[in-house]
């Protein structure tokens, strides 16, 4: 006997049976920015009705779900903002306000390579400088004043974003900076220009699929400095026209190791929490040299940098944001060399890293290593 389908769906539940298959397992609801799961940034935020859409304003913060851990899964939202200065996107895996992942849409910079943007958060800085180009940045256009669909897929260290519904996405980031680790989720603002968001959802899976595939890992170039001793950090200032380091300036440092990127990047707020007073700390090396001899080190630094070696100070230099012209971003690369001077024996090599805004970080790589090892 043939059974149609609703006296199969009869037969079922006369047995007891919960029809959980008649929900797709990647369906979500809407979670409405008026729901008490919310955490909103007081003063900055309200909800309103806005182009037809119940939606969360926001000028400045974080608004998070309280109750969700996300670690793998599909965030989605709609975001409206003007054609003024803005950032407006989504954060994940955050283990607080001051760690996390976010990604952000520059509104002013509507069809330029930087127009999207992917970085990690450590300790309330989040790294743009030190991370840009494929990967972290890319290009794509912008609807002003109407909705837009906002997805993000994160698989492990991978993800990928899609704007609009496009089929492609428009960023494929292959190795999320941070662990993977469960964290909250949410929306982000910051405080330039106003946005709102609505139909925001989350859909938790272990492996959803992306379209991209992992690319080779990024090889280090040889003579690449890879670990670096990071003191405490202190004032900037205290190092003003000082020409050699004296014991004041070297004795009662705290030092802890930090490990590099392939890249070389040493990303110091990995390990040290920024702030205005204190916003420059010592990365040191020890150079061993088998004679007298000249070495030539490629860096990069983020903001400003002065390189001691064997307490003389050897070079200043600095890379802030519009440090050059209005353009400039003062993003991170081995754009400086120096000539070092090594003596026979131990060296020491201090570089006085500090910080404003947008990445704090050092990379260094030696042309060769012949005649040198680094400690």
């Amino acid at each position: 006997m043939k059974l149609t389908v609703k006296q199969f769906i009869a037969v079922l539940l006369a047995l007891g049976f919960t029809l959980v298959f008649f929900k797709s397992p990647v369906q979500a609801e809407i979670i409405s920015f008026d729901s008490p799961r919310w955490v909103l940034p007081k003063g900055v935020s309200r909800v309103e009705e806005y182009l037809g859409q119940k939606s969360l304003y926001l000028f400045g913060g974080v608004a998070y779900l309280k109750d969700v851990e996300f670690s793998n899964g599909i965030i989605e939202f709609d975001v409206v903002f003007s054609e003024k200065r803005g950032f407006f996107g989504g954060v994940f895996r955050m283990q607080d306000i001051g760690n996390l992942e976010e990604f952000y849409l520059r509104s002013h910079q509507s069809g330029n390579p930087d127009a999207l943007q992917y970085t990690p958060v450590y300790n309330n800085m989040a790294g743009w400088q030190l991370y840009h180009g494929p990967g972290f940045s890319a290009a794509t256009t912008y609807r002003f004043d109407q909705w837009m669909h906002i997805k993000l897929v994160v698989s492990g260290k991978q993800a990928e974003l899609y704007i609009d519904n496009n089929q492609q996405p428009v960023l494929f980031t292959d190795n999320l900076r941070r662990p993977v680790k469960a964290g909250k989720v949410g929306v982000r603002a910051l405080r330039f220009s106003p946005g709102h968001f609505a139909n925001f959802k989350v859909i938790q899976m272990d492996k959803p699929v992306l379209k991209n595939k992992k690319k080779a890992p990024e090889q280090t170039a040889p003579g690449t400095v890879m670990t670096w001793s990071i003191s405490k950090p202190f004032p900037e200032t205290s190092l003003d026209q000082t020409l050699t380091l004296t014991d004041e300036h070297k004795n009662n440092r705290e030092w802890k190791t930090l490990e590099c990127e392939p890249s070389g990047l040493a990303n110091i707020s990995r390990l040290v929490k920024w702030d205005r007073q204190k916003n420059t700390v010592f990365a040191r090396l020890i150079i061993d040299s088998r004679q007298r001899q000249l070495k030539v080190l490629r860096f990069g630094f983020s903001d400003r940098v002065k390189v001691y070696l064997n307490d003389r100070l050897l070079y200043t230099g600095q890379n802030n944001y519009r440090s050059r012209d209005y353009r400039y971003l003062g993003t991170i690369g081995y754009f400086d060399a120096l000539a070092l001077p090594l003596e026979k024996g131990s060296n020491e090599l201090r570089l006085a890293v500090s910080e404003n805004f947008g990445g704090w970080g050092i990379k260094c790589r030696f042309d060769d290593m012949k005649g040198i090892t680094i400690k």
